[in-house]
């Protein structure tokens, strides 16, 4: 692959959408051909997949269903958009991955880790990401945050909320080098600032 592909994680309200259209505008202002996607979604079938998931009013989805809808517009936008993007050698942004998968429906829900990696696996046609920012924010802070009207993921309780934070940490202490953690601090740009760094550092040097 010629191109790199960055992706965003973190829990719900800790900002990880818009640090990642901050760093795509400077990318873009630096000469760097770049795509932005949000997951799920990023093409037609993988945006209604998307309406499903977030509906409220699916509110009998069995963790089996949310797992295997969420694989469903990875294998999508994985196939339609990110490996051409990535094969013409451009750096492709994502908010949201297979490490969301891992986090939220396998510590977050209790599925079986490696049935979800090996599911994962054969969706993405063996794509990893190159480099992964998760930001880490207190989810106390976090919940104040989320937009008020709240999806079905982000209408689950604390509780919930703590495990799949806890998972990040987990892929995150088990997969150092490519998951760099990256604290929220209380202006925007400063935690932009720490990011842009840290990609920067990446693109020249591969570190």
């Amino acid at each position: 692959m010629e191109g790199k592909f960055i992706t965003f994680e973190g829990s719900e309200g800790c900002g990880k959408s818009t640090q990642a259209r901050l760093l795509y505008g400077f990318l873009k202002r630096k000469g760097h051909k770049v795509i932005f996607l949000r997951e799920p979604g990023g093409t037609k079938i993988s945006e209604k997949i998307r309406q499903i998931l977030l509906d409220k009013k699916n509110d009998g989805m069995s963790p089996v269903c949310e797992m295997l809808l969420y694989m469903a517009a990875r294998a999508q936008v994985v196939q339609e958009i990110i490996l051409p993007a990535l094969r013409a050698g451009k750096i492709v942004l994502c908010d949201r991955f297979l490490d969301s998968t891992i986090a939220y429906q396998g510590y977050g829900l209790g599925m079986d880790i490696g049935l979800i990696k090996g599911i994962g696996k054969f969706v993405t046609q063996g794509l990893q990401p190159d480099l992964t920012i998760l930001l880490d924010m207190p989810l106390k802070e976090a919940f104040r945050c989320r937009a008020k009207n709240k999806d079905r993921i982000e209408e689950r309780n604390i509780s919930y909320h703590k495990r799949v934070l806890g998972g990040y940490f987990k892929l995150a202490a088990s997969q150092p080098k490519r998951i760099r953690v990256v604290k929220v601090l209380k202006f925007k740009v400063q935690t932009q600032e720490k990011i842009r760094c840290i990609i920067m550092g990446f693109l020249r040097h591969g570190i």
